[in-house]
């Protein structure tokens, strides 16, 4: 995921801001309606080149080995061109009964149409997503950052016009939604009174995404890895400690998905937020297996002089790509 990427992250200040007054009222309001809070925990992709160190070999039904370690996925594939019904039977079919897919609504919606005469769209789109049935966990609708609040009668007109019994969510990028505090009260009011859910996106080059307020007592965070280890643990201990203070106000579900700029141990990140979650707040959620190698190289290649091309050898560039790409194993290649 390059959105939000920058060249040196450790300039960026990665705290995550206090919450808006707004989402401590929300969440007490529904402090009462339910002690439980449903966890969903997984990374954007199932396929063995995106995911790397993850797969053991001789894995060949990708998304039955994952659904069997994670919880979830954040299903952007739906993004590029939906699926047809029997994919997503199959799909359902696939995965164990407690597995949610969260998929995004098709760029016809978002990007190509920007909203304007989109209600054969957005039925189709349910239509086909609702063959996952029970698994089905949220879809989201992601807009593109050059549409702002000129457009706000086209998100209005969105949303009023949601009339499905899943709940929905939704990313907004452009940055005047945020800063402009009349517009971004009138986008909240309107997501809270329909139960729309505000998405957070955790990136390094756009903190104002992190505008830490909730329209309902579910959090969305999409989450992106920096590519540096130390920092990036060090971020997601800070988001459970959050998630703690939400839960003890009345969170009800929370969706966490992890990405990374450049896509090296997403896997091991995830696994790394469930375990400390559930120290945290006492869950049982099931900690993945990661194949462990590849966090000593991820360090090395973080911190090795090889990453300068002029000192590179032969044997560094074979292992920037081993790196790179994944190419460790857990025993011996044939």
């Amino acid at each position: 995921m390059k959105f939000g990427h920058v060249d040196n992250p450790r300039q960026v200040d990665f705290t995550i801001p206090a919450d808006h007054p707004d989402t401590t009222r929300l969440l007490k309001s529904n402090a009462s309606a339910s002690d439980e809070l449903e966890i969903s925990v997984g990374c954007a992709k199932w396929n063995k080149k995106d995911l790397k160190n993850f797969f053991p070999k001789g894995v060949k039904d990708e998304l039955s080995y994952y659904s069997n370690q994670f919880n979830s996925i954040e299903l952007n594939a739906t993004f590029y061109g939906l699926f047809s019904t029997e994919m997503f039977e199959k799909w359902h079919a696939t995965v164990p009964g407690n597995f949610k897919f969260y998929p995004k609504l098709e760029q016809t919606i978002s990007h190509y149409k920007r909203l304007n005469d989109v209600d054969e769209n957005v039925e189709r789109n349910l239509s086909h997503m609702s063959h996952l049935r029970e698994k089905l966990g949220m879809p989201f609708l992601q807009m593109p950052d050059n549409f702002g609040p000129k457009h706000f009668d086209r998100i209005v007109s969105f949303v009023e016009n949601w009339k499905h019994q899943t709940q929905l969510a939704i990313e907004l990028r452009h940055a005047a939604w945020f800063k402009d505090k009349k517009v971004s009260d009138q986008l909240c009011e309107l997501l809270k009174t329909h139960g729309i859910t505000n998405v957070l996106v955790d990136t390094a080059g756009r903190r104002d995404m992190m505008h830490m307020r909730l329209t309902s007592p579910t959090a969305f965070v999409r989450w992106v890895g920096a590519n540096d280890h130390e920092l990036d643990r060090s971020r997601l201990d800070e988001w459970v400690e959050r998630i703690a203070q939400w839960r003890a106000s009345g969170l009800q579900r929370l969706a966490f998905f992890v990405h990374q700029h450049e896509e090296l141990e997403s896997p091991a990140l995830a696994a790394y937020f469930i375990e400390r979650l559930n120290k945290m707040i006492g869950t049982e959620l099931q900690i993945p297996k990661i194949i462990e190698k590849p966090q000593n190289a991820i360090r090395h290649h973080e911190m090795n002089p090889i990453h300068h091309p002029l000192s590179r050898t032969t044997g560094d560039w074979i292992e920037l790509f081993q790196i790179r790409h994944g190419l460790w194993f857990q025993s011996t290649p044939p």
